[in-house]
């Protein structure tokens, strides 16, 4: 089971006086990147938001919002009547004019509105927290779901490795021949009489050169490995990341020691199909 690092996630909560939406967005990044908007009533609890999102979402670049529509005649700005008052007087004094212009003047001037700073109600913010596990759940669902799609297109791009592996390792008889046949026409070539023992020798040596036996074994393993980690319970791209390097290096190596253009040929679509795979697990979680 593997979990996809892009996502999205929202819960509404619908409050007596207020509608608060919480929204989730994320993508893929090494590590956990994360970027917190909210209103300032809820600053203090901004450290305890991402401990909660840190322990679940674990990895990318994750966007979190928190926003506040009120929905009923409910303000923290008052008039500051005292003042307010104070300034008519005053201005009274200055110009003529009825009240309701010089009250239109007066709240203008500093001081005549006060704003009450809000405190958090611990069971609104108990509901809150509650909605944020919710848009979180929401969240690792969408991940879940991509997760799936990628699953398949990994497993799909192992076999084709897996089955061009099988067509290397068919020619590979072919190719030990092919090796064996120009030696012995580059040597007759020179027209001049050699050792067939030591020739033989010779021709042992270079070809367990370029023996390709042990690259053959090790990707095997390697492909059945990167299969069995997608079927773990745990998403873990990183792992997925080091195995797929494994089978870039042995891949190469088979490449290298080819001297043989047919399997270098099967060698070159392994490692397309790889490299499609090494994309795509930059999004797995």
């Amino acid at each position: 089971m593997i979990y996809s690092m892009t996502g999205y996630g929202k819960s509404v909560l619908q409050l007596p006086t207020k509608k608060i939406t919480i929204e989730l967005k994320s993508l893929n990044s090494k590590n956990l990147d994360l970027n917190a908007r909210m209103p300032s009533i809820y600053r203090e609890k901004e450290l305890a938001i991402r401990k909660i999102l840190a322990d679940k979402l674990v990895r990318g670049k994750v966007d979190f919002s928190i926003y506040v529509e009120a929905t009923a005649e409910d303000t923290s700005t008052q008039i500051n009547t005292p003042v307010v008052k104070q300034y008519i007087q005053q201005l009274k004094n200055v110009v003529d004019g009825d009240n309701m212009d010089l009250l239109k003047m007066a709240v203008r001037f500093p001081d005549a509105l006060n704003t009450v700073r809000e405190e958090i109600d611990e069971n609104e913010w108990k509901t809150i927290e509650a909605e944020i596990n919710h848009a979180i759940e929401d969240l690792n669902n969408y991940r879940l779901n991509e997760g799936k799609v990628l699953e398949i297109d990994f497993n799909n791009r192992i076999v084709s490795i897996d089955e061009l592996l099988e067509k290397v390792i068919a020619i590979d008889p072919k190719r030990v021949e092919g090796v064996r046949e120009r030696l012995l026409k580059g040597v007759e070539e020179l027209r001049e009489k050699y050792d067939e023992n030591r020739f033989e020798q010779e021709l042992v040596y270079y070809i367990e050169k370029f023996d390709i036996t042990e690259e053959k074994v090790r990707l095997k393993n390697h492909l059945n490995y990167f299969t069995e980690s997608i079927n773990s319970k745990d998403s873990n791209g990183k792992k997925l990341g080091f195995i797929s390097q494994e089978m870039g290096r042995e891949i190469n190596t088979i490449g290298s020691k080819s001297n043989y253009a047919p399997m270098q040929q099967l060698v070159v679509q392994m490692k397309d199909e790889l490299e499609k795979i090494k994309e795509q697990l930059l999004n797995v979680l």
